[in-house]
């Protein structure tokens, strides 16, 4: 093989390699749209990490600066219940763990007036600016990952 062309390769494989490498990270760790908080939110949700069967959801918790595991973040949890209706039996509050991981179980969030399935997250972390957003499932799906990205103080 042509020493040229080796040098060429060698140089390209490297220019993808850094390149990927110092594009990717900060794309990951881009801060987690907000979205609205609505009108059923309700302070002191329960610690538990179940309020139904038939939809999972997990994730991790991340800081943008660093993208570093964020653990012990409260990640508030509230959706309409199978009668389509917000009451206590569908919040809950679930705590990420040192790997900044949060696993959720509930029911298939149903549409109601006009909004498509959805479940509230509310999320706060010691040192970090509080969270408000939305987890829209997919169609016909059982389970669904939403990665969550917090911004330092």
């Amino acid at each position: 093989m042509d020493r040229r062309y080796c040098l060429k390769f060698f140089f390209f494989f490297a220019f993808t390699l850094l390149a990927t490498a110092s594009f990717a990270e900060p794309e990951k760790c881009r801060p987690t749209e907000p979205d609205e908080l609505g009108p059923f939110y309700r302070a002191g949700a329960p610690v538990r990490a179940s309020v139904g069967k038939g939809y999972i959801l997990t994730g991790t918790v991340r800081s943008s600066k660093g993208c570093s595991a964020i653990r012990n973040a409260e990640i508030e949890l509230w959706l309409v219940g199978p009668d389509v209706k917000y009451d206590a039996a569908h919040r809950a509050t679930v705590i990420s763990d040192d790997k900044g991981a949060f696993r959720f179980e509930s029911n298939y969030p149903k549409p109601y007036v006009g909004r498509p399935p959805h479940i509230h997250l509310r999320v706060t972390a010691k040192g970090f600016i509080p969270l408000v957003t939305q987890h829209y499932p997919a169609k016909g799906k059982s389970a669904g990952v939403f990665d969550l990205v917090l911004m330092p103080e």
